[in-house]
């Protein structure tokens, strides 16, 4: 306390001592794909990374960082030039290498179409990890990375561990990833048991972090029926499907170079989460939402159609009369009740990532009552702040999430064993994904006459 040497008011500040919760980011993805290192075309800001800093994650805050760091006008102009060389170039091994080297070029382009979809639609933060062999397909074991060391980061998936602020992965170029690429006329087709591998791994990533969703799309050039097939023999009853999610079909766009072509809607569909998360909140289904720098669709749905997809927890992207192109599904893979629905499964690592990490000073203080209480304090209102913006149902907070951690769940072989227990129990609310209206013709009375 500060000593008064004269007549006056003095005022001390104390601590409260209460402890709040505070909501983590629920819209951050990160991307992986093929990068490739060119020596920049004309002036720009940051220099290109190196091989060693494009393999590990890197984060990037607007579509310029991202073109600058890692040479995506270098690569279209390489693109362009490796077209011209195409159509003047003559048949044999000069042609079959000239071909090589532009589709090699336009893979790396699918990764920027996937970051620029993301800031297009609203996304604000991105990470992205690079392969940097664009020409050679990628291992399961490739996706997952090295062991990291003082001058050798982590890299793949295992890089992403040390990210916790990522909440959904993509890998745009992943169909790429299951073949070298070809200077053949017709290159081979994607590998589809080598691309459900790489899913694989990707799916085990977020569902050993618990904070974070794969957004993945089914094989190019796929009719509904080939989507079906694909999907058939993937498990519906694990706890990754929960973390899971499939969209259908690919998106025709304009070209970040301005040259048309089709792709993986992931980095689109990641902007669109993060737009529906800073509008509504990360309990909003991510849906009935446009899609924007986009041409078209490739296949057209119809009710039927989608019904069948959507039954298989495929996500389809629909055009409507006067409404343009939406996304029109908010499944995840799951077929348990709990966690059938997308928002619902984003909501809950939100909440539960967040009281993690506003809990760490609970942390070797002493483990009485006192600390329950304080605890139970600061769940509860943070929980009561999210009932408050509609994440959980109910008329009351009572109704909507329980807290305990008292002496009934922390009794004295758990304090022994140096353990808190708090049970919560939320719940969460649920899209009206099918509305459905009665109408009831009734009989209108005559008129009466006098």
């Amino acid at each position: 306390m500060t000593t008064a040497k004269a007549p006056g008011v003095y005022i001390t500040e104390r601590p409260s001592g209460v402890r709040t919760i505070t909501g983590v980011s629920t819209s951050v993805p990160a991307f992986l794909g093929y990068t490739k290192r060119l020596t920049p075309s004309g002036e720009q800001t940051l220099p290109p990374f190196t091989d060693a800093e494009r393999q590990a994650p890197q984060r990037m805050d607007s579509w310029r960082e991202f073109t600058e760091r890692y040479n995506i006008t270098a690569v279209a102009a390489e693109l362009v030039q490796k077209k011209a060389e195409l159509a003047t170039a003559e048949e044999g091994e000069a042609r079959k290498k000239t071909r090589l080297g532009m589709r090699v070029a336009e893979r790396c382009m699918i990764l920027a179409e996937a970051v620029y979809g993301f800031f297009a639609n609203g996304g604000s933060t991105c990470y992205v990890v690079g392969f940097i062999d664009p020409a050679k397909k990628v291992a399961p074991t490739g996706v997952d990375g090295l062991e990291g060391s003082a001058d050798r980061p982590l890299k793949g998936l295992d890089g992403l561990q040390t990210v916790p602020e990522v909440s959904m992965v993509a890998v745009p170029g992943l169909w790429d990833m299951t073949t070298d690429a070809s200077g053949e006329p017709n290159p081979p087709k994607p590998a589809v048991a080598q691309g459900k591998l790489l899913i694989g791994k990707v799916v085990k990533h977020c569902t050993d972090m618990r904070n974070r969703v794969g957004i993945f799309e089914p094989p190019p050039d796929q009719k509904p029926s080939g989507v079906e097939t694909f999907i058939s023999d993937q498990p519906t009853q694990r706890a990754d499907a929960a973390y899971t999610t499939y969209y259908y079909p690919w998106l025709h766009v304009p070209g970040v170079d301005g040259v048309g072509r089709t792709v993986p809607p992931c980095g689109h569909i990641a902007g669109v989460w993060a737009r529906t998360d800073a509008e509504r909140g990360v309990f909003k289904a991510p849906a009935n939402q446009n899609l924007r720098g986009v041409l078209d669709v490739p296949v057209l749905l119809t009710d039927l159609a989608q019904g069948r997809l959507n039954d298989k927890g495929i996500n389809c992207l629909r055009v409507f009369p006067g409404q343009g192109l939406l996304v029109w599904g908010a499944r995840t893979r799951s077929k348990e009740r709990d966690w059938v629905y997308l928002n619902v499964r984003r909501l809950v690592c939100f909440l539960a990532e967040s009281i993690r990490l506003s809990s760490t000073w609970a942390v070797f203080e002493p483990n009485d009552d006192r600390l329950w209480a304080s605890l139970r304090h600061s769940v509860t209102s943070f929980l009561t702040d999210q009932w408050r913006q509609g994440a959980l149902l109910g008329r009351t907070p009572e109704e909507a999430f329980y807290v305990i951690c008292d002496r009934t769940n922390n009794i004295a072989s758990t304090i022994d064993a140096g353990k808190v227990i708090c049970d919560i129990g939320v719940a969460p609310v649920r899209p009206a994904e099918f509305v459905h209206f009665q109408i009831t013709q009734i009989a209108g009375e005559p008129a009466r006459t006098g």
